[in-house]
């Protein structure tokens, strides 16, 4: 009974970052790569597996738009790869996200900087290279911001409950927020 919950278990509290705490923890980021990672997580709301598939052609820069059309999850690396490219986690989180100004102008700069130092092409994963971000990388650079900019540590996850309440808070109807 894999599916059964117990009714008098507690929930898991669900964290986020509110706007203010955001910009205390994105203030401490110097390196374009990781602030436009962190940036993306928290503005468009998307996940973590989401976020380490998103290549350059994914990002319109004409239209402001972010398209999600795929995930990485990590496997064991047995056959040398320790991640699989596969399909969006439901057919409903295949979208295109509009992006902000912010975002859109240092998601510009990464890939001017990008250009300069890596043999960097359309198909090239944005946050990495050839392959993509590994997740102890992403955490770890978390826990260290967190720590640097005294903000409460939140899962890489809870971006996307600190974009939602970002949409609320700035007065998005709940079908935006749901189809983020």
């Amino acid at each position: 009974m894999t599916n059964f919950t117990d009714q008098n278990e507690m929930p898991k509290e669900m964290l986020l970052f509110i706007y203010d705490e955001f910009k205390k923890f994105i203030l401490v980021e110097n390196d374009i790569l990781y602030k436009t990672m962190f940036e993306t997580l928290y503005y468009c709301g998307i996940r973590r597996g989401e976020l380490r598939e998103v290549t350059c052609k994914d990002i319109d820069f004409n239209n402001k738009s972010l398209s999600v059309n795929k995930n990485i999850v990590s496997t064991r690396g047995d056959e040398g790869k320790s991640y699989m490219v596969t399909t969006t986690k439901t057919k409903s989180s295949i979208r295109n996200i509009p992006i902000p100004k912010v975002l859109l102008y240092d998601l510009n700069l990464l890939y001017e900087v990008s250009k300069k130092h890596y043999v960097y092409n359309n198909d090239c994963y944005l946050f990495g290279d050839t392959e993509p971000i590994t997740n102890e990388k992403l955490r770890c650079r978390k826990n260290k911001n967190c720590k640097l900019a005294e903000v409460k540590q939140i899962r890489i996850h809870d971006s996307r409950h600190s974009c939602a309440s970002l949409l609320i808070n700035s007065g998005a109807t709940i079908n935006v927020v749901v189809s983020i």
